[in-house]
C-alpha cells in the first residue's frame, strides 16, 4: 500500500534516476510558472494544501519522505494554488518550523540531493538574512557532496539562493511581494523592481 504522500513525490520529482534527468523533466514544473500547472495542483492536491495549512498531516513528518511532501504542501504548492495573492505565502511560517524540525532529526540527509533543494528552498523564501544565509550555507555543504558531473546543476541553485540573500540583505524583504501583501514600496524598492531580474 502506497504511502499518502507518494502521489505527490511522483507528481513532483517523477521516476527518472539522476539528479539532471528529474530536473529536466520536472524544472517546467518547478520553475515555469503556467496556468494549466497551477490549475493541475489545485485539482489533484488542493485539499492535501487545505489540510497542511490548517495544521494537520502532522503524522507525515515523521520520516523523510512524509516530511519532504509536507514541506512541498505548505512551502512550494500554495505558491502555485494561491498565486498572486497573499495565501501563496500562507504556510511559510509552518514550513520553516517543519524544515528546522527535520534538519534536526538528520532527515534532509536522508533524502536525495535533488529532493534536498526543495528543503533549502524553504530557507530562500525567508525575508530573514539569517535564515538566508543559512540556506546559502546548506547548498554550499550539499555541493561539496556531489560528484563532480552534478555540480554544474546544483550551482545554479546556490546562484539563485545568493541572488535571494542580497535581496534581503538590501531590503529586509522581497520588494516583489509588496503589492500582492499590500505593503507600499520604497523609491529605492521601485528602482530595483523596474530592473530584469528582480521578481524571481
Amino acid at each position: 500500500m502506497n504511502a499518502p504522500w507518494q502521489p505527490l513525490l511522483e507528481w513532483w520529482f517523477g521516476t527518472a534516476q539522476t539528479s539532471r534527468a528529474v530536473a529536466a523533466d520536472k524544472g517546467k514544473l518547478w520553475f515555469g510558472k503556467r496556468d494549466s500547472q497551477d490549475l493541475e495542483a489545485r485539482e489533484r492536491f488542493g485539499d492535501r494544501v487545505d489540510q497542511a495549512l490548517a495544521g494537520e498531516l502532522t503524522e507525515w513528518a515523521q520520516c523523510p519522505e512524509g516530511w519532504l511532501a509536507l514541506v512541498l504542501l505548505l512551502d512550494q504548492l500554495p505558491r502555485m494554488i494561491f498565486r498572486d495573492s497573499p495565501k501563496a505565502f500562507s504556510g511559510d511560517i509552518r514550513a520553516q518550523a517543519l524544515v528546522a524540525q527535520g534538519i534536526a532529526a538528520d532527515f534532509d540527509r536522508q533524502l536525495q540531493p535533488i529532493q534536498r533543494v526543495f528543503i533549502y528552498l524553504v530557507f530562500e523564501h525567508c525575508e530573514n538574512l539569517a535564515v538566508q544565509n543559512e540556506g546559502v550555507s546548506r547548498y554550499i555543504a550539499l555541493i561539496a557532496q556531489l560528484p563532480q558531473e552534478d555540480r554544474s546543476l546544483f550551482a545554479d541553485y546556490l546562484d539563485f539562493a545568493e541572488r535571494h540573500q542580497k535581496v534581503i540583505a538590501q531590503f529586509g524583504r522581497f520588494p516583489h511581494r509588496n503589492a500582492v501583501l499590500g505593503r507600499e514600496s520604497t523609491a529605492e524598492e521601485l528602482v530595483f523592481l523596474s530592473k530584469p531580474g528582480s521578481r524571481f
